[in-house]
């Protein structure tokens, strides 16, 4: 059984949750680069070495939700049913983080990341590190008996698919595509 937070982590939760929407808003009302640090911790009403308790940088305010996506990139492999073979459980939690970026209310939010070459070369460092951290879960797992190679292959095009899917007229065709050349490929280790 999990404890509650307390008041201390529920009052960081939400100093971290108004950063980031405040700097959010402001990116999207006035463009990510005319948007400074000291702006957004102004508005925001922290100081900035708050803000940069939350956010190492300035890319990271706009990707506030990596650390969750990552983490449940990794929980589909450490959290799926004993038995449970992989691949559907990555394509399951996959279509949910998919259906989630495909919102309408998303759309300004990744026109904005595919206008700024700092938002893409930060998103692509990301989807690398997430790579790895899925990579690692599934190399950690004794019931998979894969080399190292083709969790690290399998991981990045898990990721992949996410993006590939974002990009697509049919995000959902898109990942279940994807899917299932990902599914032929671990058969075939």
């Amino acid at each position: 059984m999990t404890t509650p937070p307390g008041r201390r982590e529920r009052k960081k939760a939400a100093t971290r949750q108004k950063i980031a929407e405040t700097a959010l808003r402001l990116f999207l009302e006035r463009g990510y680069d005319a948007v400074g640090i000291r702006e957004v911790a102004a508005e925001a009403d922290v100081a900035v070495t708050t803000l940069f308790s939350h956010f190492a940088s300035k890319e990271a305010l706009v990707f506030e939700q990596d650390a969750d996506f990552e983490q449940r990139l990794v929980r589909a492999v450490t959290d799926r049913a004993p038995g449970e073979p992989l691949v559907p459980a990555l394509r399951r939690e996959i279509h949910a983080l998919v259906r989630h970026c495909t919102a309408d209310s998303a759309s300004p939010v990744w026109h904005m990341i595919a206008s700024s070459p700092a938002l893409r070369a930060y998103e692509e460092s990301m989807r690398l590190r997430h790579a790895e951290s899925l990579a690692a879960a599934m190399a950690a797992d004794p019931d998979l008996a894969r080399t190292s190679t083709a969790c690290r292959t399998l991981a990045r095009f898990t990721v992949d698919a996410y993006s590939l899917a974002r990009e697509s007229a049919d995000p959902q065709a898109a990942v279940d595509e994807v899917f299932r050349m990902i599914e032929a490929a671990w058969a075939a280790t």
